[in-house]
């Protein structure tokens, strides 16, 4: 049976998206009042005006939606989130409320630490089910595609055992997961000297890294340069190898501080840069001119500091960007892209339009996913249906949800 949803206003996003970048970023592709036909996972056609009445058998074998004018869009795409955890970190809160910086409590063994901790003591099955639970979440809200990263593991076995409940929870999902090997996330708690902290980066270079190549051939490699976590030499070594070894590199940088990595990432052809809140204007117009894609996480600057990546200047000086979650038990505990999209509008200087190519077209293109976040015949039918007539809305409205309905390889999921 088909689908075919009428009386849309349709975001086709189409084009090229090799050439969305800088201030094309934002040309959504309106179609002010459309119809769009699924069959079989994908989209079949679509165009403007009124849907064409079915001529066959099988057309009559159809299932029709009366879109309401409301806005019809490809589904989001979150391309930088930590969702496999275990454990809580409710108490680092308090304490943030009362003063404690996020460097504060990474310094004193929590952060990201306390998640380690959590990590290790569970299971691979506890991590799966945690894991399959915060994906339905996700597409309740629109996101059909997402990128999930390790890295509370620290040690070879513990990356490993969370890869793997990726990898199940994933099997257990109707949307696609895109898992990362965040290895250098951190500093193993039991790494206090430079003696043992020099042991600790070899360690994950010598042998986590392999353990993962043999098992995840492919797989992004993601590492966290920042003041009390790798160092930028540390993130070059383990990027060299990884590249060496056939895997894209991501990196977290310039979250807090500036630590310069940006010309190497973009030199050596890094898959991405992400967070950027401290980034300077020579770095961002760097990034801006290589290939790398720039991804901002303002939901981390909502809940830490306050503090948000210029995406205004990215764009104006032609990055690739996208907007991601960063859905996490500390900084960033939100799964929800309509909040990353209003925040972005907010802080970061974007438009809606250039809010939403963000969070879907762009995100598509980081992740190597050709087929989906446009609506032209033949690509991936992963779409949602807004309650809203107007796509301002998403990036206008903050809390509750937009969604309407949801549709994930052709299914409707929500």
């Amino acid at each position: 049976m088909s689908i075919v949803i009428h009386n849309a206003r349709l975001l086709t996003l189409a084009g090229d998206p090799d050439r969305r970048r800088g201030k094309a970023t934002g040309d959504l592709g309106v179609i002010e009042r459309g119809w769009l036909r699924v069959r079989n996972g994908r989209i079949a056609d679509l165009g403007p005006g009124d849907a064409p009445e079915p001529t066959t058998q099988f057309e009559f074998a159809q299932r029709r939606i009366d879109a309401r004018a409301r806005v019809l869009m490809p589904a989001f795409i979150d391309c930088h989130t930590h969702l496999c955890w275990a454990g809580e970190r409710l108490a680092e809160w308090e304490a943030k409320l009362r003063g404690a910086t996020y460097l504060d409590i990474l310094a004193a063994g929590g952060g990201i630490l306390a998640t380690v901790r959590a990590v290790r003591a569970a299971t691979r099955a506890q991590l799966t089910d945690h894991l399959a639970e915060r994906l339905a979440w996700l597409l309740r809200e629109g996101t059909t595609t997402v990128e999930i990263k390790s890295g509370y593991g620290l040690d070879t076995e513990t990356e490993l055992k969370m890869l793997r409940a990726i990898a199940s929870a994933a099997r257990r999902w109707p949307g696609t997961v895109v898992p990362t090997a965040c290895i250098g996330h951190a500093i193993d708690p039991e790494c206090r000297t430079d003696l043992s902290r020099e042991a600790f980066i070899r360690r994950t270079i010598d042998e986590t890294l392999p353990a993962v190549t043999a098992e995840f051939p492919g797989i992004a490699i993601d590492a966290y340069c920042e003041e009390g976590a790798w160092t930028r030499a540390d993130c070059e070594r383990l990027f060299d190898r990884a590249l060496a070894a056939g895997h894209p590199v991501r990196a977290h940088a310039d979250q807090f501080n500036s630590l310069g990595l940006i010309p190497a990432a973009a030199a050596r052809r890094y898959r991405s840069v992400d967070h950027l809140e401290a980034t300077t204007p020579a770095d961002l117009a760097t990034l801006a001119r290589s290939n790398t894609f720039a991804v901002i996480l303002p939901c981390a600057g909502f809940h830490t500091d306050h503090r948000y990546a210029d995406a205004r200047a990215l764009l104006d000086a032609g990055a690739r960007l996208a907007i991601a979650t960063n859905t996490n038990p500390g900084s960033a505990p939100c799964q929800s892209m309509p909040a990353a999209i209003a925040l972005a509008a907010r802080f970061c200087g974007l438009t809606p339009a250039e809010a939403i190519a963000c969070a879907t077209a762009t995100p598509a293109a980081l992740l190597d996913l050709p087929d989906r976040a446009r609506l032209e015949p033949g690509r991936r039918a992963d779409l949602i249906l807004l309650r809203h007539r107007d796509e301002r809305a998403l990036a206008f409205e903050f809390g509750g949800n937009p969604v309407d309905l949801t549709l994930c390889n052709g299914e409707i999921v929500n």
